[in-house]
Parts: structure tokens; C-alpha cells; sequence
């Protein structure tokens, strides 16, 4: 009580003054705005009601004009992803409820009749209390164009009157009461080639994002923005509109040639049927040839990927059909995460985003850095007399108990002798080796331009000892990817030069102007020219008379390595991992090939020859289609490993007469042909030998296949003197 009346007395006789001043003035300010306003009601009152009650009347309108999503091609223009427009097939009940009793049976009848919409949907959306207000209602998506057409077609009326005369004036009305549908514009994603290149490729979801291949890594140039059409209608129809137009996106050239890579698909699947009915398969599990078969094609000279792929394909256009990699019953009985990790395991892209040991592929990668750190030059010599003793353990060279005695560094790359590697890894000593495995870009993502690239796995100084010294330089303990492997070697052989693995040659806009042209990057220079001249070589003896032979195109120079590495992890103990890496020509190589058979389906997986085969088979037929020209004289053809018997080559096609070699991959049934022999690899020197093997060389019996092929269905006739490590 005090303090109201304290506050009362500080109010002064000359405040209470300014007080009723400034309420006079608002008051007289109220006065004159009332006074105004009844003015200009009295002048203008009902030209204003009117322009008030004409805009309530008038319809707003506010549509997306969607983009285009930009083309993928390969390096040819061939079109390996678009979009093409389709339409919303979009329903206005507020225009058909205008006159129901003239305009709901006609419009009803014609969707039904265009488009197969039940009459009793329609109906539900006209009467229902949450739609028949409703201007907007999606009938159908993806229209094509063809049904928009037809459809517009069915209802146009003649402005000729005899035209219109004979068309009959029930027809005519008929037309005219088929009222409130309209087409509202997008786009969808299509790939023409289905599942080619699905590992590079990719895909999109419905609202044009993506996770997965090009389509992922480029996703916000591939995308464009969004136009927008609005203004208001009025009661006569006149439309006022504003239209920003939509931006649409960039489109990809890829490096990927695509018939190279229909190549080297073809021969996957085909190698994966031909191993599909070996022992290793799950009951009710689809049949596989292997965990998985990659490939990747390369010009070593640029880096741009000619080819990549695995045996994990699928539709791009449907890419959530679990089908093809697993049986009705498996799918039924997956649930929500099993499903999703089955997606996953299929969309993954395994050249770039497996790790792996590499085994003995690695080896001229890891002379090269001998030779030019100059821990070992071309004259040192080595001596293998079966392993080497390392602390309290023994590790065996391939062919022990034998050996291969005293050797040169070619030799050692020749005769993928362990022991010799052993040395050389002792030469160079553990941090000398693990910086050139730096250099060549081991431990480190390559930088492709596809997402989920992993990085490896490499020791480190302080926890490389002589054992992991020794079992490195040979290909075990560390771990790399496809892509690091392949782009390495390609330093080693073509001159030194490390470029950046890329897939992606230009952007261009809509008009195709070029925005962006990606030349090939070179990241460094690991080793001189003169030590990959010694690489080549030596892996060009390894091709001619050591472990690579089975790899070899006759008439071609080649250079390769084989390599396998057994899986160590509990899980896989006792599964290979079995590849191949090679090029040609010897001098000047202008294309790489790197394959991997991840636990390939026989009894005795140890066995380089495999990817070997399908290597030969690859380049058997994209070394003419490049142009690469035979190097060498020769009276033979290639003779194919027999489970490519029946597949159809490129010279077979364009000799029928078939024009378009980018077109469907063909059928890659088998044939009835005669197995022929080809010239076994018998060196046993990239693994163990068939003692250890368990192979009995006077005892080897094989039940026929599942495609005819009696006593030896997966050529191990062959192989019984090449099971390698």
C-alpha cells in the first residue's frame, strides 16, 4: 500500500500535463483516420468491394516445372543412363464437381477406358469429404508420352464443321464433358543396357538422389533445379502467369567403353556358370562360380578405366530384385535387415571397396621399389633353397621341399618364388618398404570418382617385424584393393608415372558444351623409367615361360603376374583369394587387365590358372577391338579355356552380320564343341604343391557337369601340376 502511494506522489502536476497532451493528440489522429476512411467508402466503397470480391473468386496456380537429370555415356555416346519425361495423370474435382451430372461419367468411362483407373476410385475421389474439394489428386504416375498423346487424341474435336458433322454430336459431347484432367510434367531414370556396368553406373531413387557409382558421386552435377510456373486465374479463364524455367543438369562422358565392357561381362558370367555346379554351394543357395569374379580394364597411360565389373549384377532398373543372387525361399525368409545387408552386399562395388591380401601380384611392384632405391640392382642374385627360417617358424617357398636354387631378379618375378621376395624384403628393410608402399599409393584411397572407396590396410614401423616384413613382400598380411593394385602396376610398367584412376573424360550442359574436361592427373612419379623397362621384362618372362603362360593371346607381347593368397581370417580359413594382372604390348603397354576370383567353387581353389583364363579371354578379343596389332609371329589361334566353349565372340557377331556391338549381351549358353587341349602351366611355383594340396595325381576322378562336360568339368585336368599359392 505504501509503495502505490508513494508512486502516486512522484507523478508531478507537469507529467500529468504531457499525459493528457499526448491523449489528445491520438485521439484527434483516431478522429481523422475514421474520418478518411468514411470518405473514401462514400467516393470509391464499391469499386473497391468489387476488386476484393473479383481477386476471392480468382484461382491461384503454382506448378513445378521438374529438371532434367543429365545423361551418363561411355566414351562413344553411348547411353548408359537418361531420363525421359513422363507425366502425373492429375485429377481436379473441384472442375468435374462444377456439374457432376455432366461431366463425372464421361471423364470417369475415359480413364478407365486410357488408363485402366477403376470408375470407383474416381468416384471415391469426386464424393469424398477429404478429396472432392481437392484440384490435386495423382491417378497414375509415370504417363508416358505415347498414353498422353493418345489420350489427348481421344478428345479432340474437329474445327473443320464436317469433320465435326461426321463425328456426330453425341461423340462431340462426349468429348467436351471429359473435364478436370491434366498431365503434370517429370521425368524417370532409365538405363537402356539394364545391368551393364551396374558396379560404375549406379542408380537413382525416385526424388533424384543417389548413393551408389557415378550416379552417387555426381549426383549434384547431375542435377539440376527445379522451374516454377504461377498467377491467378479468373472467372473468364484468363491465365496471368510468371514461368521460371527449370536448369537441368550436367551430363557425364565417361572413360568406360562399352563394348569392352560387355566383353568383359560376358566372360564373368560365363566363367561363373561354368564353376557353378562345383562343391561349394549352399543347398537351397543360388549357384555361384565363386564368391565373387572382378575385372577392371585400364589405360595404364591415363588412368581412365576402360572397364570395371563383378559377378554381383542387377537391373539397374529394378535394382532392389534380389533374384538373381538368391533363391524365392532365401528371400521370403529375410527379414527387414537381412534384406537390407543383402542389398548392400549387392550394390556394393567390389574393385573399389574390398580390402583384401593381394598375394603375389604385388611382387614386381615391390622389385621395382628394390631396384630403385637401390636396395637390389639388375645384377643381384638370389638364393632359394625352399624358405627361410624366421624366429621359430619355417616359411616355405612354393615348391618346397624342392627349390628353385640360385636366381636373378627376373627369375625371381619368373618362378614367383617366395624365397626370393623373402630377401629382397630384407634388403630393403622395414622402413625402406614401407615407404615405397606409400609411393605407389598403398595404405591410401586412389581417389577414384566412385564413392566408398576403402583405403587398405598396411603395417606400420613399429609393428612390422621380420615376419611381417617377410610375408609382406610377397603379397600377405597387408591388405589393398582392386583399384590401388591395378593403378599401381600401371605405374610400374608404364614408365613410372602414377596417374589417378578416373571414369569420368567430360561434363557438359544441356547443349553439350563442354563445362569441364577432366585430363588425366598425374599424383607422382614412384620409379624412374629405366626400372619399369626392367619390370616389364621380367614380367614378361614370367609370361613366356614362368607362372603367367596360361594367360598368354598368341601373337601378342604380354606381361603378367599371377598371384594367390590364402584367406587367414576364422571365417574363410582355408579359402583362396586367386588373381591375375597382365598387359600388353611388353614394350609399350596400352591396356592393363586386372583380375580376382574371391573363393572360386572347386575342391582346390590354390590355382592362379583361373583368373588366368578368364584374363586370356578377355583380351583375346578387346586387344583387335582396340587396334592393338599383333607384335609377335604366329601360326595359332588362342584356344579359349573349355568352359568358354559356346560363348559367342565379337569376330562370331559381326561376322552374322549383327550391326551393333553395344546392343544386349548375348546368350551365353554353352555349345556342344569338342574340349581341345591347351598347353598346361606346369610350373609349381606360385603356391603349394599337390602333395600339399591333398591332389592324387593317378586317382583324379570328376562327375559330369551340369552343362555336359564328362570327366573334368572345371578343366582341373590341366591343373593338377599348377596349384599354386
Amino acid at each position: 500500500m505504501r509503495k502505490d502511494e508513494s508512486r502516486q506522489r512522484k507523478l508531478t502536476k507537469k507529467m500529468k500535463l504531457k499525459l493528457a497532451g499526448v491523449f489528445g493528440c491520438s485521439l484527434l489522429a483516431l478522429v481523422s483516420l475514421l474520418g478518411g476512411i468514411t470518405i473514401i467508402n462514400a467516393k470509391s466503397g464499391n469499386r473497391y468491394t468489387q476488386q476484393v470480391l473479383s481477386q476471392s473468386q480468382q484461382q491461384y496456380t503454382n506448378t513445378t516445372i521438374p529438371f532434367k537429370r543429365g545423361s551418363i555415356t561411355d566414351r562413344n555416346g553411348t547411353i548408359l543412363a537418361n531420363s525421359v519425361k513422363v507425366y502425373n495423370l492429375v485429377l481436379d474435382c473441384v472442375e468435374i464437381n462444377k456439374n457432376p451430372e455432366k461431366y463425372k461419367e464421361p471423364t470417369k468411362a475415359a480413364l478407365e477406358e486410357y488408363f485402366g483407373i477403376d470408375q470407383d476410385t474416381v468416384e471415391d475421389l469426386l464424393t469424398g469429404d477429404d478429396t472432392k474439394a481437392s484440384q490435386y489428386q495423382i491417378l497414375q504416375k509415370e504417363v508416358t508420352m505415347e498414353e498422353k498423346k493418345a489420350f489427348e487424341a481421344s478428345l479432340e474435336i474437329p474445327e473443320d464443321e464436317e469433320e465435326k458433322k461426321a463425328l456426330g454430336e453425341e461423340e462431340v459431347t462426349r468429348r467436351q464433358s471429359v473435364r478436370g484432367i491434366y498431365f503434370e510434367e517429370n521425368y524417370k531414370r532409365i538405363y537402356p543396357l539394364e545391368s551393364l556396368a551396374c558396379d560404375v553406373i549406379g542408380f537413382t531413387d525416385s526424388d533424384d538422389t543417389a548413393t551408389w557409382g557415378l550416379e552417387g558421386y555426381y549426383n549434384s552435377t547431375l542435377n539440376g533445379s527445379n522451374g516454377r510456373k504461377f498467377g491467378y486465374m479468373g472467372e473468364n479463364e484468363t491465365l496471368e502467369q510468371t514461368i521460371i524455367e527449370a536448369e537441368n543438369g550436367k551430363n557425364l562422358t565417361t572413360t568406360i567403353d562399352a563394348t569392352i565392357q560387355e566383353i568383359v561381362e560376358k566372360y564373368i558370367s560365363a566363367f561363373d556358370r561354368a564353376l557353378s555346379a562345383g562343391p561349394n554351394n549352399k543347398k537351397n543357395a543360388k549357384k555361384k562360380g565363386a564368391e565373387n569374379i572382378a575385372v577392371i580394364v585400364e589405360d595404364p597411360n591415363t588412368g581412365e578405366i576402360l572397364a570395371m565389373a563383378s559377378s554381383g549384377t542387377y537391373d539397374l532398373n529394378n535394382p532392389r530384385d534380389l533374384t538373381g543372387s538368391y533363391t524365392d525361399l532365401e528371400i521370403a525368409n529375410m527379414d527387414d535387415e537381412e534384406t537390407k545387408e543383402a542389398l548392400f552386399a549387392m550394390w556394393k562395388n567390389y574393385c573399389v571397396s574390398q580390402n583384401y591380401e593381394p598375394g603375389s601380384v604385388i611382387k614386381p611392384i615391390v622389385v621395382a621399389s628394390a631396384l630403385e632405391s637401390g636396395a637390389i640392382t639388375e645384377d643381384s642374385r638370389f638364393v632359394c633353397d625352399g624358405g627361410e627360417e624366421i624366429g621359430e617358424d619355417y616359411v616355405r617357398c612354393a615348391v618346397y621341399p624342392d627349390s628353385h636354387g640360385a636366381e636373378s631378379v627376373g627369375e625371381v618375378i619368373q618362378n614367383s618364388c617366395n624365397d626370393g621376395m623373402m630377401a629382397i624384403g630384407r634388403k630393403m628393410g622395414a622402413s625402406l618398404f614401407l615407404e615405397y608402399q606409400s609411393k605407389f599409393n598403398f595404405g591410401t584411397r586412389t581417389g577414384i570418382d566412385l564413392p566408398s572407396e576403402e583405403t587398405g590396410l598396411l603395417f606400420s614401423e613399429d609393428n612390422m617385424y621380420e615376419m611381417e616384413l617377410a610375408t609382406s613382400a610377397f603379397g600377405q598380411g597387408f591388405n589393398c584393393t582392386m583399384i590401388q593394385e591395378i593403378a599401381a602396376m600401371s605405374a610400374a610398367i608404364n614408365g613410372g608415372v602414377y596417374y589417378q584412376p578416373h571414369l569420368v573424360k567430360e561434363i557438359t550442359d544441356e547443349d553439350g558444351k563442354v563445362v569441364k574436361n577432366i585430363t588425366p592427373t598425374i599424383l607422382k612419379q614412384p620409379i624412374s623409367e629405366e626400372v619399369s623397362a626392367d619390370v616389364r621384362e621380367y614380367m614378361g618372362m614370367s609370361v613366356e615361360s614362368g607362372t603367367s603362360k596360361s594367360a598368354k593371346v598368341k601373337g601378342y607381347s604380354m606381361g603378367g603376374k599371377t598371384g594367390t593368397a590364402e584367406k587367414l581370417n576364422e571365417k574363410e580359413k582355408g579359402n583362396y583369394l586367386v588373381s591375375f594382372i597382365g598387359f600388353a604390348p611388353l614394350d609399350k603397354p596400352e591396356v592393363i587387365i586386372y583380375t580376382v576370383v574371391d573363393t572360386p567353387n572347386v575342391e582346390e581353389q590354390a590355382s592362379s590358372t583361373y583368373p588366368q583364363y578368364l584374363s586370356q579371354a578377355i583380351l583375346s578379343e578387346v586387344l583387335p577391338y582396340m587396334n592393338i596389332y599383333q607384335d609377335e609371329p604366329t601360326d595359332e589361334e588362342t584356344v579359349l579355356w573349355e568352359g568358354f566353349y559356346g560363348v559367342p565372340k565379337m569376330t562370331d557377331i559381326i561376322k552374322d552380320g549383327v550391326s551393333n556391338p553395344y546392343g544386349t549381351i548375348l546368350d551365353q549358353g554353352f555349345g556342344d564343341g569338342d574340349p581341345q587341349e591347351e598347353e598346361a602351366n606346369n610350373e609349381e611355383t606360385d603356391g603349394i604343391t599337390n602333395e600339399d594340396a591333398g591332389i592324387d595325381e593317378d586317382d583324379a576322378t570328376y562327375e559330369e557337369d551340369a552343362y555336359g562336360y564328362e570327366d573334368d568339368p572345371y578343366g582341373m585336368e590341366e591343373l593338377e601340376d599348377d596349384i599354386r599359392r
